[in-house]
């Protein structure tokens, strides 16, 4: 399975409930963290909805 890195680069201040939710769903926590997540279509569905406050890397295996 191939690998992303998601990193939170916007503030989840002043965001609905929603996207804070999500952004905790992917484990990211502040800006500048990053998580290591396989891309599963639940992933993908996640990184769609917060796409403006992350960034997505793909990582080699």
């Amino acid at each position: 399975m191939a690998k992303v890195k998601i990193t939170q680069v916007r503030s989840i201040i002043d965001r609905p409930k929603r996207q804070k939710d999500t952004i905790k769903a992917l484990g990211l926590r502040r800006i500048s963290h990053s998580v290591v997540k396989e891309v599963t279509p639940q992933i993908k569905g996640m990184i769609a909805k917060v796409n403006h406050l992350i960034s997505v890397e793909e990582v080699a295996e």
